[in-house]
């Protein structure tokens, strides 16, 4: 692995978990902001038309996914990170698509798809599970 590559796994890793903890974070916190625009909280999952406690089972899953893509080792945990980070994003797409929302506030869930492709993409050897290394 060059250390272009390295770099770009590490940059677009840190910026994924870092967005993952943060929106996981004001969904167990329940923030009540308002706006189509507005961070995923109340507000935004009711106007997807989801119950409030979906808002739980989410940010705890952005949670510990953000820890098992950071951890070293764990390959298997961190594919599976990885596909609950890919079908989260994509549902917050389709969603906002299905609720007819404004393309902005599809941007917050499309840069954390962009982030978990080129973060899965760049991934070091060590990372990944042994089929995938072959």
């Amino acid at each position: 692995m060059t250390k272009t590559n390295k770099i770009i796994y590490w940059i677009s890793t840190c910026w994924l978990a870092l967005g993952m903890v943060s929106t996981g974070m004001v969904q167990l916190l329940r923030v009540q902001s308002e706006g189509a625009l507005s961070p995923p909280g109340v507000y935004g999952i009711k106007q997807l038309g989801y119950p409030v406690y979906l808002l739980t089972i989410l940010g705890v899953w952005k949670l510990l996914g953000a820890v098992a893509v950071l951890i070293p080792k764990f390959p298997v945990l961190k594919e599976w990170a990885y596909a609950g980070f890919f079908f989260l994003t994509t549902g917050a797409i389709f969603s906002h698509i299905a609720t007819d929302h404004p393309l902005a506030a599809m941007w917050p869930a499309a840069m954390l798809l962009v982030l978990t492709m080129i973060s899965l993409y760049f991934r070091p050897a060590s990372r990944r599970t042994a089929a995938v290394r072959a």
